[in-house]
C-alpha cells in the first residue's frame, strides 16, 4: 500500500487545526523549527507542507516573519464611487495605505487618453500599497492632470487619501466614470509587495474618475491579490 508523504499528512493536520479554529485569521504559525521538532521531520519536509498550504490559500508567508493563516477576503464594491478607507472600514477591517512612490512625469500615451491630455502635459504619479488589518490586499498607480492639480503630491504625502487630496484641491466628489476589470498573474515585483507568489492570481482593475463637470481628474490601475479581496459590482 502506498504511503501517504510526510509534508501531506503535516500539511493535513496543519490544515484541520486552522479550521478547527486552533488558529485564528491573521495568527502566526509556529516556526519551521518548531514545527520540524513537533513532527519529527527537517525544516525541508515542514517548508514543503507550508508551500502546499500557501499554494491553496489556507496561509500566506511574509520573508523573514513566518507564515500566517489567511484572512477571510475582503469585500470590496465597485461602483461609481470607489472609496478605499470607507470600503475596508465596512467590511470590518482596519485600512491603511504605504506610499511606494510619488513623481511628476510626462503622461503617457494611456494616461494622455484617459485624461485628456496633450504630448507635452505632465501627470502626478502616486504608487502605493492598500493593506487591511496590515494584510497587502493591492498595489495601486493614480495618476492626475499636473496642471490642474499643482500642489496634490504635498497633500498626498500628509495623508495618503487620495479623497482627501483632491478635496484640498477644490474637487469635493468625484465618481467612476469607466471600469475595466482584467485577470493576471503576479509578477515578481507585484508578489513581492503583495506577499505572495510568483504567477498568483490577480486582478487587474483600470478605472476613470471625473469631477462634477465630467472632467477626468484620476487616471488608477490596482492590483488586487486574487485571495484576499472579493470585488462587488454595485451602482453607488
Amino acid at each position: 500500500m502506498a504511503r501517504t508523504p510526510i509534508w501531506k499528512s503535516i500539511a493535513a493536520t496543519l490544515s484541520g487545526e486552522i479550521g478547527g479554529g486552533l488558529y485564528l485569521p491573521g495568527d502566526k504559525l509556529p516556526t519551521e523549527a518548531q514545527l520540524a521538532a513537533r513532527f519529527g521531520v527537517n525544516r525541508h519536509t515542514v517548508r514543503h507542507a507550508l508551500s502546499d498550504l500557501v499554494d491553496r490559500a489556507v496561509v500566506h508567508t511574509r520573508r523573514g516573519a513566518g507564515a500566517f493563516v489567511a484572512q477571510t477576503p475582503t469585500d470590496y464594491p465597485i461602483g461609481k464611487r470607489v472609496r478605499f478607507h470607507q470600503n475596508v472600514a465596512a467590511a470590518g477591517r482596519a485600512p491603511a495605505k504605504q506610499v511606494l512612490a510619488l513623481e511628476t512625469r510626462l503622461a503617457s500615451p494611456a494616461e494622455r487618453g484617459a485624461l485628456g491630455l496633450g504630448s507635452a502635459d505632465r501627470v502626478h504619479a502616486y504608487d502605493g500599497l492598500s493593506l487591511a488589518d496590515g494584510q497587502p490586499i493591492a498595489l495601486f498607480q493614480s495618476v492626475f492632470p499636473a496642471a490642474r492639480f499643482a500642489s496634490l503630491p504635498d497633500a498626498l504625502r500628509a495623508s495618503g487619501s487620495v479623497t482627501a487630496a483632491l478635496r484640498a484641491a477644490g474637487v469635493v466628489d468625484y465618481t467612476r466614470a469607466s471600469t475595466r476589470l482584467t485577470a493576471k498573474a503576479a509578477n515578481a515585483t507585484q508578489a513581492l509587495h503583495l506577499r505572495i507568489a510568483e504567477g498568483a492570481p490577480i486582478l487587474r482593475s483600470v478605472g476613470v474618475n471625473v469631477d462634477g463637470d465630467g472632467q477626468p481628474v484620476e487616471y488608477g490601475r490596482t492590483w488586487f491579490a486574487g485571495d484576499r479581496v472579493t470585488l462587488t459590482l454595485g451602482d453607488d
